[in-house]
């Protein structure tokens, strides 16, 4: 009996001390995830003089705001499907297509990096390169007489946020696909060539299916990625490309038509997105790791 009690006092010192280490993680999640958006969903749903109101809600409707989404999840969904398919060929090179170890290392690293280069050096870094007198256009010009703003391409439009989103997507994609690729067994490759196939009926009828909700989990992970950058696209474009995350910006730092509880529903229509994205990347990643374990 005394020595059930102690043991039992005993766990309960323990136990604090054992979420200790968790402890600032579970402040910062708390301070700056849990109780903005807690903030933004309750000012989403209130008016000015704090009372309970629907109108920002169905201001959603309105024509600009509803072509707002539409550019940017028609940006989102081109961005994650060219990252995706772009990063996913990359990594089975780098993976399984023979490379040297240290390319393998290298691409990896470089990966960790521009993943999370975003922000007003990403889009400085394509106005120097892509702008009107960024050095690619200059050398296309000069070396083979190609100006690619006559033929239609501008930096500051759809495609040229969507090329631009392309550099942190890519690696992105690179980071997460990688350790499924490994988990495909080299057995399934062994038994496949015993059985006669190729390497592209390997890769057809056997790889790709298991990578699949991989694949399809990292391209929703993806989309929501690239549906909440606000920082590069501002600093691209401006005010000249007619998205959600710019229209948010406006409406809570304050423009001729400032309205910040409008901003909040904005941000509340990010929230339903988004978090609609991740639950849907978490029932990928859980039916892919049922295939790969």
């Amino acid at each position: 009996m005394t020595d059930s009690t102690s043991g039992g006092s005993r766990l309960r010192r323990r136990l604090p001390l054992d979420w200790l280490g968790a402890a600032p993680f579970l402040i910062f999640a708390l301070m700056f995830l849990i109780l903005p958006t807690l903030y933004l969903i309750v000012g989403a749903f209130q008016n000015n003089q704090g009372e309970f109101t629907l109108e920002n809600i169905f201001r959603l409707s309105e024509p600009s705001i509803r072509s707002a989404y539409w550019i940017s999840i028609r940006i989102s969904l081109a961005s994650a499907v060219l990252g995706g398919l772009m990063g996913l060929a990359i990594a089975i090179a780098a993976a399984r297509g023979g490379l040297p170890h240290w390319l393998r290392a290298s691409t990896l690293t470089f990966s960790g990096v521009a993943s999370n280069f975003a922000g007003v050096p990403l889009a400085f870094a394509f106005l120097a390169t892509l702008g009107r007198l960024g050095l690619v256009t200059v050398l296309l010009n000069t070396l083979f007489g190609i100006n690619i703003y006559s033929l239609g391409f501008n930096l500051l439009s759809f495609w040229g946020l969507t090329i631009t989103y392309l550099y942190f997507q890519i690696p992105l994609m690179i980071l997460i696909i990688t350790p499924a690729i490994d988990g495909l067994k080299r057995e399934w490759s062994e038994a496949a060539t015993t059985l006669g196939a190729t390497t592209f009926q390997y890769w057809r009828m056997v790889a790709l299916p298991v990578l699949w909700p991989s694949f399809l989990g990292t391209l929703v992970l993806l989309f929501a990625n690239s549906f909440g950058a606000v920082a590069t696209a501002y600093a691209l474009t401006g005010s000249s490309l007619n998205i959600v995350p710019i229209l948010l910006f406006a409406q809570i730092r304050g423009d001729v038509l400032h309205n910040p509880h409008l901003g909040y529903a904005l941000a509340f229509g990010m929230i339903v997105i988004t978090g609609v994205s991740n639950l849907l990347y978490i029932w990928f990643r859980t039916r892919s790791e049922r295939w790969l374990r």
